[in-house]
């Protein structure tokens, strides 16, 4: 499982930019991208327009046309819609969006959404920040900018839109069970900004007030609790099965293992019974809104 608290490079003179560089060891997505590139240049070139001709009818440069066309740009929705248009397809050009939108992500965070999509209950304790399922586009957009070595303009915009389309699991019907602690140190730590920070606390709010959204606090007068030695996530499916993965057991690896899931199981519901209740919790953080 991908720690990704999940996961174009526009560049400023690159807005203009219909979609993010392909990653060449995802296989499957390469497949996929250089196929779609393969049909829209076979319409174009069908179509009797040149590249050019092509980039200025659906608003893009040339160059950008034949990044599309030779697999290695992962198109937009709105370009595969205008493309379309401009080629008269149709609707059979727009309609390998279905096709596009499944690897238009980082393998890594696909893997990670496909498991939170099947999961009964998601269990999270974060200790450095809040959670990736938790957070806003701002907030993420500042902790995934923040990493050294640098990430480029284009690939965080990318995990930003990554894990903002995780979030879709607050949605599924029948809801699935969410239970995430938080450190009050990364409660009171502003990053973004006054502005960004005070959505980011309303947000915890809303979240924290669904049906089946259970959020609470580690406070920071808690001397000592079971999670110092990193964050522990457990995800547990309708079948009985489980994986689950820990910063402090198993070198972060993720594991299925009855034995390693019954520890981390322990660490979790030990941790749960440290932090403040369900209710201070949220009065915890309506009371450090009021202060932004």
């Amino acid at each position: 499982m991908e720690h990704v608290s999940g996961d174009g490079r526009r560049l400023g003179g690159e807005a203009e930019e219909p979609g993010w560089a392909v990653d060449p060891d995802d296989e499957w997505g390469v497949a996929v991208i250089a196929t779609v590139g393969r049909q829209l240049r076979l319409r174009r070139e069908a179509a009797g327009m040149r590249a050019a001709e092509f980039g200025e009818a659906v608003g893009y440069g040339e160059d950008l046309v034949y990044k599309v066309e030779g697999g290695k740009r992962i198109p937009r929705q709105e370009y595969l819609d205008r493309a379309d248009e401009v080629l008269e397809a149709g609707g059979l050009v727009a309609a390998a969006w279905e096709d596009v939108k499944r690897v238009r992500y980082p393998k890594k965070v696909r893997e990670l959404a496909t498991m939170e999509a099947k999961a009964a209950e998601i269990a999270l304790y974060e200790c450095h920040i809040v959670p990736g399922l938790l957070q806003t586009a701002e907030h993420a957009r500042s902790v995934i900018g923040a990493a050294q070595p640098p990430y480029s303009p284009d690939d965080v915009e990318r995990m930003v839109a990554a894990r903002l389309a995780r979030r879709s699991v607050f949605e599924r019907s029948p809801a699935p069970a969410l239970s995430f602690v938080l450190e009050e140190g990364v409660l009171r730590r502003p990053i973004g900004g006054k502005t960004a920070w005070h959505g980011q606390l309303r947000h915890l709010l809303e979240a924290g007030r669904r049906h089946n959204v259970v959020l609470q606090v580690m406070p920071m007068d808690c001397a000592t609790h079971s999670g110092l030695d990193g964050r522990i996530e457990l995800l547990k499916f309708p079948d009985g099965t489980a994986v689950g993965r820990s910063d402090g057991a198993l070198g972060g690896r993720t594991t299925s293992e009855l034995r390693h899931l019954r520890v981390l199981e322990l660490r979790y519901g030990t941790i749960r019974a440290q932090a403040l209740s369900p209710g201070e919790s949220l009065a915890l953080i309506e009371q450090l809104l009021g202060e932004t």
